[in-house]
């Protein structure tokens, strides 16, 4: 469903990211996966994904805590499911699905 890769720098837009897909991974980002890209922080991804009509570019940024990431021992990008991608965007260990940071206030 989507790839992840540890750590990229996050500068560039989506021009500049289709790029690094395509020279760094191999891979065509157009093809209809979802790419996701962490920041060195890990409070910070930028998700990006084409349709098939136009390419979208998501930026999510942690409150608290940080994004958990699958690890790559080889520094290639990392496949994962449907549900692990639900879990890494809510900011959920989705090795261990449970909250990171509970919310402390109301309204």
């Amino acid at each position: 469903m989507g790839r992840s890769r540890s750590f990229w720098p996050m500068g560039g837009g989506m021009n500049t990211l289709s790029l690094k897909i395509q020279q760094g991974l191999g891979r065509d980002p157009h093809g209809g996966e979802i790419f996701c890209f962490r920041g060195r922080k890990g409070d910070l991804i930028k998700v990006l994904w084409h349709d098939g009509v136009s390419m979208s570019l998501y930026l999510k940024r942690l409150e608290a805590g940080k994004f958990i990431w699958p690890d790559s021992q080889s520094g290639t990008a990392v496949p994962v499911s449907a549900a692990q991608l639900g879990y890494l965007l809510e900011g959920i260990d989705w090795r261990n699905p449970r909250w990171t940071q509970r919310p402390t206030k109301v309204g």
